[in-house]
């Protein structure tokens, strides 16, 4: 199998573009908040499609690039270089996801309706499946139930981390519309909840370690108060949201790890030239120092380790689908987490001082990254999993010996 990349112009394309134009503007973007910037964002977002480089997930008849998973992979480590880049080429979590499941589940009004417009970038989505009375590694756990009423579902319940609540037009909330049914994997549906939706709450920008963010940098507290919506915005079939949940994460996964991957290129690229540059005394440069050419030679290691493992993930999702990949995908969840977290740290280390300053991106990386550990299934959980079937798997062959 080749983890050669099918693309490597465009590839270089969407590199010369993040160097040239989002670099240049991503801390001011940071310090001075979302909305203020939008208008650079807008123009930045307006010069992608004119490159034709907007959108690369998207089929060229959705007007994107028609790239599958394993294409998009090397691109997405290219936009996680910067932490506006997967946002200027629309194609930023939660967006993304909402995306690729309603293009395969929605129905066609909702898609006209919805989705073509998030597609251009005109609109701005949110999804509600974590609540804070429940253990968000389960989602089989749920307390906000969607009740029929007629040619309704009146939904009421408590969500937070819903991401890029501030600002989205639409959110696809994960409730229990099947209470009783013994089959517990059975019980949940999703539906499109347009948020101005007069039962719909925006409680509050939750605060990540003293960051409360803004618009598509927040995660928002949300509640549902008889949130009367039409039958029709039920995403597939009635049932189905934990299914529908499983075939989002797979792809989520790879996004999300090769995001992580390029948040590691960076730091690693700037952990270099500090070291190389900054000098213990007059004539002696960090790099000097053997602690530091640990951490640079481990940092690529891993790095490059990684990579390797999620790139053969993307393959097999792509090849076999998400459920044949159960394993990987939980590998390259805790794996590359960890790494990501790790270069991190040494970055800011040789940056001293200055790595914890707002005056470069690692302290804004080092605060909202801390989640990856967490969300999507923390650590522990994934460990779990992937242990319990090898030991099944080593049982099954000690007795067939």
């Amino acid at each position: 199998m080749s983890f050669v990349n099918p693309n490597p112009d465009l590839t270089d394309s969407y590199k010369k573009f993040i160097n040239e134009h989002i670099i240049p503007i991503e801390l001011d973007v940071l310090n001075h908040g979302f909305r203020k910037s939008l208008p650079k964002l807008q123009a930045m977002r307006n010069l992608a499609k004119e490159q034709g480089l907007f959108a690369p997930h998207l089929s060229k008849e959705e007007g994107g690039l028609g790239l599958n998973l394993f294409e998009f992979a090397f691109i997405s480590e290219e936009l996680g270089r910067s932490p506006i880049g997967h946002y200027v080429f629309n194609c930023q979590a939660p967006d993304i996801g909402n995306m690729e499941l309603m293009h395969q589940f929605a129905s066609d009004a909702l898609k006209s309706t919805y989705l073509t417009p998030l597609q251009k970038g005109e609109i701005r989505s949110c999804f509600a499946m974590t609540e804070p009375e429940n253990p968000g590694s389960n989602p089989v756990h749920l307390s906000t139930l969607a009740i029929r009423d007629g040619d309704h579902f009146v939904i009421n319940g408590h969500k937070w981390f819903t991401s890029s609540a501030d600002g989205a037009h639409f959110t696809i909330v994960m409730a229990v519309t099947d209470p009783h049914n013994p089959n517990p994997y059975q019980r949940a549906s999703m539906i499109l909840v347009p948020l101005d939706n007069q039962g719909f709450e925006l409680v509050r920008n939750i605060p990540i370690m003293g960051d409360a963010g803004e618009d598509y940098m927040s995660h928002g507290e949300v509640k549902f108060n008889n949130c009367r919506v039409p039958i029709e915005n039920l995403i597939g079939n009635e049932g189905e949201g934990f299914a529908l949940a499983q075939e989002r994460l797979g792809p989520g996964r790879i996004h999300h790890c090769m995001r992580w991957i390029g948040i590691c290129e960076r730091a690693f690229q700037m952990m270099c030239e500090r070291a190389i540059y900054r000098e213990l005394n007059p004539g002696k440069p960090l790099a000097g120092q053997q602690t530091i050419q640990n951490w640079i030679a481990e940092s690529y290691a891993s790095i490059k380790a990684s990579r390797l493992m999620v790139l053969d993930t993307a393959m097999k999702i792509q090849e076999l689908g998400a459920k044949s990949a159960k394993e990987d995908i939980s590998t390259i969840k805790f794996y590359v987490s960890n790494v990501l977290m790790e270069v991190l740290d040494r970055a800011i280390q040789v940056h001293g001082a200055l790595g914890i300053s707002d005056d470069t991106v690692l302290s804004f990386w080092y605060r909202h990254e801390r989640g990856a550990r967490i969300y999507d299934g923390p650590d522990e959980v994934h460990k779990s999993v992937l242990a319990r079937r090898i030991l099944k798997n080593v049982g099954e062959q000690m007795k067939s010996h």
